[in-house]
Formats: C-alpha cells, structure tokens, sequence
C-alpha cells in the first residue's frame, strides 16, 4: 500500500526541509551539527506538521545514519533495545522518538547510559513545551529546539515540489491548479504541511480528468478536501491589513458584532498568530487603564488559544473580544509614552538628577551621586516631593488622564493630589 503524499516528500537532505530557517539555515546550529557530523541528541518541538520529523529524517539522510522511528507512548523497552543492538552492531543510530513527554521512567533510565555515550542520537519530537512536560533527568541531557509553523510560502514550496515529483510525488498526473487556489492550500492550514499535502492528494486522486486527461483543481475542490472555505483575504493584500485595522477600530468603537466578525475573518483565513497578536495590542492600547482586569483576562485567552490552536482556539478569543469590546476605554498610557517619546525624538532630553542617579559603586558619593536622594517608604503615606524628571522638562506632564472606569478614576484623583501637593 502506497503510503500517504505527506509521509513519502519528507526530505531526504537538510537542504529539502521546508522553513525553520533558525535551525537549518546558513551557519545554524542543526545545519553546523550535521557539516561538521558533530550530532548531539535534541529535542524538537512545536504544532503539528510543522517539520519535526522532517528535520529528523533530513539530518540522517544527510549523515547516513540509520534512522528509526519509534513513539514513547505506544513503543515498548523492547523496540528501544532493538536499536540499541543495531547501533552495538554496526553504529550510530539516529532514534526519532516521537511523544517523548509520554517516556515513562522505565524507558527513560534505559535510555539514558546509550545517550551519554553517543551509540544513539536521541531526536525527541512533542507539540508540549518540553520545559514543562518533560523529566528534567532527560531533558538536561538533550538540545531544546523549537520548531516553528511553516509560513505560507514554505508550504506552497513544498505543495508545488510535491506537484512536480514524479518519483514520489504527483507528478504523473496532469494537474491543473491556478495559483491563488495553490495560496487557497498554503493559507488555511495554520502552518501545518503535512495538512496541507493530504489536503492536496486528496483533491488530485479524487477529481476525475476531463476529456484531455486534466486533473483541474477548482475552488470546490479545495474547500471541500481542506473543509475550510476560500476567504477573500489574501495575507499580502489589502484585505488582510483592512481585517486586522477592523477588528480593532470595531472593539474600540465597542460594537461587539461586528468585532466578532472580523475575528472570524481572520480566524478562517487561518490567521490565528495575526488575531493573537492584535487582540494583545488592543488590550494595552485601547482598554489599558480603563479596564485593567480584561487586559489580564486577555493574556490568559490567548495564551489558551495558542496552546489549544485552531479549531478550539476561537473560543477563548470570542471571550476577549466581548470583554473588550464592551470594557470602558482608555489610551492614557498610550498617549502618555507617545508624547514621552515625541519628546525624546525632537532632542529635547535632559541630564537625570544627581539625587536619582545610579550610587551603588564607590566614589559614587564624591560625585555627589545620590546624596540627596529620599527614600519614599520613610515617609508618611511612602510619599515625598523631589525632582524627578531633568532640569529642563521637571514641568512636563505626558500623564493626561481621561477617566471612563472606576480604576482610571481612582488613579486620576491620586495623581491630582501628587501633583497638587
């Protein structure tokens, strides 16, 4: 039985893994390991389908190690010493170890003494953070790397080889698919190629030629083999930039429909990183001060959805979205750095006063570094007036606060009484 699209293009050569740059690329750590055949066990991890078999696999084609793959979820003590024994026998084995946060001591004590001796190269692959799921027994024993989602161009690349490859690829059939259906399969998978490429054989194998023996791959096609529908939404285009500025100018406009709405534009398109990112910024920018707690609240939802990913993902976001969409606003702290650096930008900077200045070193006293300096927690209320700000801006006032919340509200009124005092 031929063995899915995805299994047989993995590479075969550390030049054919698709992205992950930061390991691979030019004088990068995984690349120099394999020029210079100074292996060291590892650990990969990150999101499915985003090359950490691969990687593996490319690293034994490169050396010509044997290569085993085994998971330590599913795979007894047993199979490890099997490999143990061939590497006894005839060297160095390259043992991929798939689930590795599921290694349970048994295996993990037997492991560890072919480890430190190097008979097997240990390549550890998990979706967990190994920082947090992994024995530290075993883990200060490998190298941590993280494996990142592919970007849509790296999945189209590998789309297109697979298209092209009549060895192991699809390139005995005659397929025709326009290049904005190709980006329809890069875009949508979330940086998962191996996705992307059953998505892709799926849709050649079961779309029938038409009388010229074409295999003509259509918008139907590839919404039904991906199950994800053709957003008008291209990541490089107008589109895209107008989803995310939406998105934001709605939930600072509180309209909590239309936030849900471009939410869900930018979810379908695969743009869960894009949505993440922003919904952080809004946060800070247009809630800050005026909802303190929601900002909280949307560090621990996107923070969910990044450990959870898509599809579940959107459910913690829809959260953040109603909360802050209909949370009191507040850019004070926005505006109040703004007009700090506007400031800084136009040259007009000072030197900071003696009294705060750094008087940890000896000598610093003759300097008169220091000296004068009040300690606020000696003070009634941990409060005493002194010059903070330089000479030449100590009247300068970028904290402007507009209230729109009780905790904006309270800090207005303790920041008139500093100022009036």
């Amino acid at each position: 039985m031929q063995q899915p699209l995805a299994y047989r293009m993995r590479p075969k050569h550390i030049d054919e893994v698709l992205g992950q740059k930061h390991l691979v690329g030019e004088g990068k750590i995984i690349r120099r390991m394999v020029i210079s055949e100074r292996l060291s066990s590892m650990i990969l991890y990150g999101p499915p389908g985003t090359g950490k078999t691969s990687i593996a696999s490319a690293i034994a084609g490169s050396t010509k190690y044997a290569f085993r793959i085994l998971n330590a979820a599913t795979d007894s003590k047993k199979d490890m010493e099997v490999v143990v024994e061939e590497a006894k026998m005839s060297g160095t084995v390259i043992m991929l170890l798939d689930e590795i946060h599921r290694l349970n001591k048994v295996k993990q004590d037997y492991l560890l003494p072919h480890l430190e001796n190097g008979r097997v190269i240990l390549i550890g692959a998990t979706t967990e953070n190994p920082y947090i799921t992994i024995n530290p027994a075993i883990r200060s024993r490998l190298q941590i790397f993280e494996v990142k989602p592919l970007a849509p161009e790296d999945i189209k690349l590998g789309l297109q080889r697979a298209l092209e490859d009549n060895d192991i690829g699809l390139g005995e059939y005659n397929v025709e698919i326009p290049d904005d259906i190709l980006n329809h399969f890069s875009n949508v998978t979330n940086g998962d190629i191996r996705s992307a490429l059953n998505a892709l054989e799926l849709a050649v194998l079961s779309t029938k030629p038409d009388e010229d023996n074409v295999i003509k791959i259509t918008q139907d096609v590839a919404e039904e083999c991906l199950q994800h529908k053709r957003m008008t939404h291209d990541k490089d285009g107008d589109a895209h930039y107008d989803a995310i500025s939406a998105l934001q100018k709605s939930i600072r406009g509180s309209d909590v429909d239309a936030a849900m709405y471009y939410l869900a534009v930018l979810l379908e398109a695969g743009e869960l990183t894009i949505a993440c990112r922003r919904l952080l910024i809004i946060a800070y920018e247009d809630i800050g001060l005026g909802n303190p707690g929601a900002t909280s609240r949307t560090v621990s939802a996107v923070t969910a959805a990044e450990k959870v990913g898509l599809p579940e993902a959107r459910i913690p976001l829809a959260f953040a979205v109603a909360d802050l969409a209909l949370s009191p606003k507040s850019n004070t702290t926005y505006r109040a750095l703004n007009s700090a650096m506007a400031d800084i930008s136009a040259g007009n900077v000072g030197q900071v006063p003696d009294h705060i200045r750094d008087a940890h070193y000896s000598g610093a006293e003759k300097l008169g570094r220091g000296v004068e300096y009040k300690y606020p927690h000696d003070f009634p209320h941990h409060y005493v007036e002194q010059q903070y700000l330089p000479d030449n801006l100590k009247r300068r006032q970028y904290f402007e606060p507009d209230p729109t919340g009780k905790y904006e509200e309270a800090l207005a009124q303790i920041y008139k009484q500093i100022k009036q005092k």
